[in-house]
């Protein structure tokens, strides 16, 4: 059954579930007449959006990043609150469907009346953020959902990307699987804004303290990402409920500095342009192949990159400097 915009844009603010995931698919489809309505419905619900918390949730798999969720989702749900969980799967590369199901894995939590969970396959998306996570993002605020927490596949570019949609950028971490610190990327701890040591009980305790106190040297030589915040290392265990108040009052205590800096609406705001930035490319890259000449170009300078003719960069150089000046062109 096909629904009409105004349906969905109820659906979504009455908190209408199986509506909210209409509306959700409707933004991930890339039919031409869904990308319209998509559009709309994203202009119509704009004014409701920008009141939640929105917490990207990285680490390695094995890192407890599903378990870490549903038990901090259900806490923050008793402490009144309705949470949405932006689950990216890994893709399958020949169908490009989800091949993990975290709905399967956030059983308590989907039982909850204040939760809505999405799995959504990241479609081999550069560093498993789906290309539509923001806009996701933005129909779960309209719907009303206090915390937006986004899990990722925990591989390659996804944290960069995590932190470019998120206000808070919590790092899970565990201790003893041989990583310790030369397995942690620079580049994650310059955008970390929380790290919370997972998995950790009597047995292992004394290491994981040991643990915090390298990463707490670590983050000393690296420049401040937010001043005035110095990065918290809590120790804890998902599983048991242990140390997720602390995480709770910390992204609450940070979100509020953020606030009375100036930082939070700032940091929106870029985010918000590199957005634009993103489809702007979509865009300009979907109208090019409507014309068969400059998509029969286009598959001629890819071909050329692929077969290393020339740099890559270079062909795509030459191919966007031909649509520009407006040679093949129907």
């Amino acid at each position: 059954m096909k629904f009409s915009t105004e349906e969905l844009i109820e659906g979504i603010q009455s908190g209408n579930k199986r509506l909210i995931a209409k509306a959700i698919t409707l933004v991930e489809s890339k039919k031409a007449e869904h990308r319209i309505q998509a559009e709309e419905l994203l202009k119509k619900i704009m004014p409701y959006t920008g009141n939640s918390v929105r917490v990207g949730v990285t680490g390695v798999p094995g890192a407890g990043k599903s378990t870490f969720i549903e038990n901090f989702g259900r806490l923050v749900i008793a402490q009144g609150k309705k949470v949405a969980v932006l689950a990216i799967d890994p893709s399958s590369s020949i169908n490009k469907g989800s091949i993990l199901g975290d709905k399967t894995r956030m059983e308590e939590l989907a039982k909850e009346e204040n939760a809505f969970i999405r799995p959504s396959p990241s479609s081999g998306f550069l560093g498993g953020v789906a290309n539509t996570t923001f806009e996701t993002m933005l129909i779960c605020e309209a719907a009303g959902y206090d915390y937006i927490l986004i899990e990722t596949v925990g591989v390659g570019q996804s944290e960069v990307l995590v932190a470019d949609i998120t206000d808070v950028f919590l790092f899970l971490k565990i201790i003893g699987g041989g990583d310790e610190l030369q397995g942690i990327k620079r580049g994650i701890m310059e955008m970390v804004d929380l790290i919370f040591i997972n998995k950790v009980d009597q047995d292992n305790l004394q290491k994981a303290k040991n643990t915090r106190l390298e990463l707490k040297r670590a983050l000393d030589f690296i420049p401040p990402k937010e001043k005035d915040w110095k990065i918290p290392v809590l120790l804890g265990s998902a599983l048991h409920n242990e140390g997720l108040n602390e995480v709770y009052n910390k992204i609450a205590e940070f979100i509020n500095l953020k606030k009375k800096t100036g930082r939070f609406e700032e940091v929106r705001t870029r985010q918000a342009e590199k957005r634009f930035e993103y489809w702007v490319q979509e865009y300009i890259l979907a109208l090019m192949k409507k014309s068969n000449a400059v998509e029969e170009a286009y598959r001629i300078h890819k071909k050329n990159a692929s077969e290393l003719v020339s740099n890559p960069s270079t062909e795509a150089k030459l191919f966007v400097e031909k649509f520009l000046s407006g040679e093949n062109r129907d």
